[in-house]
């Protein structure tokens, strides 16, 4: 349903974001292709969330980093080699996903069947069903509420000019590898959580978060150290041929949001504890929190202060900083202690 809506949508969706004309015909026609990976994108998370519940997080990670040097020497190859432009960009992103998905179900097929389990099989499962819902849900509105507020916030960087919109979009590939690398840890914390409740050990919960923050922290210290640093060097990287302005845009972004990485990196792991825990409830409210704070001050800062782009920058800190405060106030409350995971 998404990728059809998407295709059917996807220029009015630009036209809303406020996409300059001057790169509107290349992010249609990446927007299109790429929307077409939907369904591998999908399956493959299918994959990694029941290899991850198995015990098993290295098994995706090596399909994560196959499909990115995948991706890598496929853009080489369409865009330096058959000068496919933006479409090559698209369809060697659309392939690796595929590739991995396949590959990923295929590896999770062969690894089922060989489980060992003195309950008949049964195809389809209503209790089943509830307890996934019960958790799922709360997480696919959480991705709705990100998603619609970064849609928000992109549609104000749009406003800005291509050379921000550059900008932003360098410095967003490297905030997102050092934030996923924090997240991959939160959910590695998740499952240890809820592995350990689900066995009746409440007491290795905290054992686990302060193990995991302090990973985080260690995680987190490299990437402020060369994103504040040298951060005009690092937008070098994705932005070789871009303006002064545009990297002097997204330089500006890193040395503001990345001296918070540590904040970010204890939220996650308080949110690793509480989705373990399934109190979703929880947290839903503090990414909800951060998302309000981030798109509400975006706006305030840049427009009602007249602080441009650099206002919408300084909205993510404030963002972090708060919804940080709740995560903590909330795994402090310690909602796993308060019912009973034997149905789980």
């Amino acid at each position: 349903m998404c990728s059809l809506f998407g295709i059917w949508q996807g220029d009015n969706l630009l036209l809303l974001l406020q996409t300059p004309e001057n790169i509107f015909s290349d992010a249609s026609l990446y927007l299109h292709i790429y929307i077409l990976g939907f369904l591998f994108l999908f399956l493959y998370n299918v994959g990694t969330g029941i290899f991850t519940a198995l015990g098993d997080s290295r098994t995706p990670l090596y399909f994560l980093i196959g499909s990115s040097l995948g991706n890598i020497a496929l853009d080489l190859l369409f865009v330096i080699a058959f000068d496919m432009g933006v479409a090559g960009v698209a369809w060697a992103t659309f392939l690796a996903q595929g590739i991995a998905c396949v590959l990923a179900l295929i590896t999770l097929f062969f690894r089922l069947k060989k489980l060992q389990t003195t309950e008949a099989h049964q195809f389809f499962s209503f209790a089943v069903l509830g307890q996934v819902t019960k958790v799922a849900v709360p997480s696919i509105l959480q991705q709705c509420f990100v998603s619609v507020g970064n849609l928000f916030i992109q549609g104000l960087v749009n406003s800005y000019g291509s050379a921000v919109i550059a900008g932003y979009s360098g410095a967003i590939k490297l905030n997102t590898f050092g934030v996923t690398c924090m997240t991959t840890l939160s959910n590695g914390l998740s499952s240890f959580t809820a592995q350990n409740l689900g066995a009746g050990k409440k007491d290795r919960v905290q054992e686990g978060f302060r193990a995991g923050a302090k990973m985080g922290i260690l995680v987190s210290l490299p990437f402020v150290l060369v994103y504040f640093f040298f951060s005009e060097a690092a937008m070098g990287l994705f932005m070789k041929s871009e303006s002064a302005e545009a990297i002097a845009a997204g330089a500006m972004f890193l040395k503001i949001v990345t001296p918070f990485y540590f904040v970010v990196s204890t939220k996650v792991m308080c949110d690793g504890v509480l989705r373990g825990g399934s109190a979703m409830l929880y947290f839903m409210t503090t990414t909800f929190t951060d998302l309000v704070l981030r798109v509400v001050l975006a706006f305030v800062f840049a427009i009602g202060f007249g602080l441009g782009s650099t206002g919408i920058w300084l909205s993510w800190p404030f963002g972090w900083s708060i919804s940080c405060i709740l995560s903590y106030v909330f795994y402090r409350k310690k909602p796993w202690e308060k019912r009973s995971y034997d149905t789980l």
